[in-house]
């Protein structure tokens, strides 16, 4: 296990902790120590107990056994995922009370005009990611020496996420998160922390190097692994063919093996995955969604002005924009939920639209998660056009059976994101509309979800504040601005923070120039518009982007080796830093390498057959 090499005196640890409600622990005799100054991230599989460690380390709940070190006269921020707001308070007076001494009126006022709350309102009155922004207020006005944070970035837009990053990365605080946000992790993070088979396992590198700490623990475990299973079939072998066995069985190597087995069940084990599949009902018309100068107000508040664009059958559609600027408006009005002031919509023929709403409207509070997907009665459900029963339906959603019967009031926010999911999917159609669908999902849920939305043939709109998400799924992005201007740009978030620099074409003629000339998605999903010959700089480029791959992907592979010696963190932890440092740097030219060859490649291609 690597650990980090500083010799500094925790601030907050826990020591020896073994946390488990009674039931099966979700954490046997496991370590954390927070240094100061570490900015560090909590990951692990939905349900390992991440959570519940962070209440912990808050001191909101004891361990079962372990111990809690806290620094004499340190003062801990905390933001739970679903934080309980008091009634009877307003807003600034609930910030302004986060610890023992109330915050300052101008601090207040400040982070409070960042989140964009209004300080003179009930906190009970607040929506669900109102009172988590408030929350979130509560735990930074104050400036603690260390501050622990579950979700932070929940209902938070995209520019307020990056005020957030900047904030904290300059606070100085100590700092624990949990978040799905994996851009927000690799922009602030120094250190991983990995809830794992009940243990935390630490890296003293930040979310980026993440994926490759995480393939060399595999390949360590599938090397046990291996090794285990050898081992097993000979200890078997003996039993069935040795001398004593014909005799009696000799009980002490039975238990050895039994041993064994439990060993190699425990590195097969790990949690459960969701098992997230949308299936394509009938094909759509060609033409999905055409809009000619959509106009909407609400009052005196024009929130979409002259907007028109065409989306065809298969296209995938991102939103972005600040919240309040109109994107679920947007969404509504393409979709014919909600009619225009001014303009035209037409909607394709043979549409079967499903819908993920941001409010989980379409979920009854006070119904079973058993009648939420079977409505009509009974104990089974067409799934992929085979009869499903409820439970096993729900065990797809990693749902134990016993929630079954529970009302979903009593889920969290990411199990309700979850049966929501497994609700719209359960039914065939063509056209998903997904309004913020990542709050609340752990990572691997979230990694699933991408997955199924990659192999989904349907059409999709979708709004995000996940910048990697738009990145891997969208093949353009509508950007609301706030005052009624919308515009569109080619590709994900990425593209259209590259395209923004310049003046942007308005949405009611770039579409149909789009469409003139068919945009050509590569393999890394960047987008060409129009086709044209390389220029010859373009084709020297591209002529020597194999050698300078090969050479990347070997230097790679040598870093790799050398940093897969577990000696390496223990004898020479400075060198081991030094060395990850540049398998990020190795890596980083290695992916723009390849992303700039298949973009070029995709360019030239689209040239050729503009030819043909």
């Amino acid at each position: 296990m690597a650990v980090n090499p500083t010799s500094a005196p925790p601030q907050l640890a826990l020591r020896g902790v073994t946390l488990g409600f009674g039931g099966e622990p979700l954490l046997t005799d496991a370590d954390l120590a927070l240094l100061p100054g570490d900015r560090a991230c909590l990951v692990g599989r939905n349900g390992s107990g991440k959570s519940t460690l962070l209440k912990a380390l808050a001191g909101l709940i004891e361990p079962d056994s372990g111990e809690r070190y806290v620094e004499p006269g340190l003062t801990i921020g905390y933001l739970p995922q679903d934080p309980a707001l008091p009634a009877g308070m307003r807003v600034t007076d609930y910030v302004a009370d986060s610890s023992g001494e109330r915050a300052p009126r101008h601090a207040v006022d400040k982070v409070l005009h960042r989140l964009e709350l209004e300080g003179g309102r009930a906190v009970d009155g607040l929506s669900g990611g109102e009172g988590r922004r408030a929350a979130l207020a509560r735990a930074l006005v104050a400036a603690p020496d260390v501050l622990l944070l579950d979700e932070p970035t929940n209902h938070l837009d995209l520019p307020t996420i990056l005020w957030l990053e900047k904030m904290l990365t300059g606070s100085g605080a100590t700092l624990l998160m949990i978040s799905h946000d994996q851009a927000f992790l690799r922009a602030i993070t120094t250190r991983v922390c990995w809830v794992r088979r009940s243990q935390v396992l630490s890296h003293p590198r930040g979310y980026g190097d993440f994926d490759r700490w995480a393939d060399q623990i595999q390949a360590e475990e599938e090397n046990t692994r291996a090794k285990l299973s050898q081992h097993i079939k000979a200890e078997s072998h003996w039993l069935v063919h040795g001398v004593t066995a014909r005799r009696r069985r000799n009980q002490g190597r039975l238990a050895k093996l039994e041993q064994l087995r439990a060993e190699r069940r425990t590195l097969l084990g790990g949690g459960g995955k969701a098992s997230l599949t949308a299936v394509s009902g009938r094909q759509s018309g060609k033409l999905v969604i055409e809009a000619t100068d959509l106009h909407k107000a609400f009052g005196d508040l024009v929130v979409i002005d002259k907007f028109s664009t065409r989306i065809q059958r298969g296209e995938r559609v991102g939103f972005i924009g600040p919240n309040g600027a109109g994107k679920t408006t947007l969404l509504n009005l393409l979709t014919g939920r909600l009619a225009p002031d001014r303009g035209t919509l037409r909607l394709g023929t043979k549409l079967d639209i499903a819908v993920f709403d941001q409010k989980r409207q379409s979920l009854n509070p006070n119904e079973t998660l058993w009648r939420t997907l079977v409505e009509g009665g009974g104990d089974s459900l067409m799934v992929h056009g085979r009869q499903k029963h409820v439970v096993a339906y729900l065990r797809d959603f990693l749902f134990d059976e016993r929630q079954a019967q529970a009302p979903v009031s009593t889920l969290s926010g990411g199990e309700r994101n979850r049966l929501l999911l497994a609700k719209i999917l359960a039914r065939p159609s063509n056209m998903l509309v997904l309004d913020e669908p990542t709050n609340d999902l752990d990572a691997d849920t979230l990694a699933l979800l991408q997955d199924m939305l990659d192999r989904y043939d349907g059409t999709l709109l979708l709004v995000s504040h996940d910048r990697d998400f738009l990145d891997s799924i969208v093949h353009s992005t509508i950007a609301l601005e706030g005052d009624g201007t919308v515009r569109e740009y080619a590709g994900g978030y990425s593209d259209y923070l590259r395209q923004r620099g310049a003046p942007a074409r308005s949405s009611a003629t770039s579409r149909p120039a789009a469409k003139a000339r068919p945009a050509t998605p590569n393999k890394a999903g960047a987008t060409v518009t129009g086709a044209r010959k390389l220029s010859f700089h373009e084709s020297r480029e591209l002529a020597g982007l194999p050698d300078r791959i090969e050479a990347l992907t070997a230097a790679k592979g040598e870093l790799e080796a050398a940093l897969a010696k577990p000696e390496l963190y223990s004898k020479d932890p400075a060198a081991a830093a030094t060395l990850a440092a540049k398998l990020e740097e190795i890596s980083a030219g290695l992916a723009t390498a390849e992303d700039r060859w298949l973009a070029l490649e995709a360019l030239q291609d689209a040239y050729l057959r503009s030819k043909d």
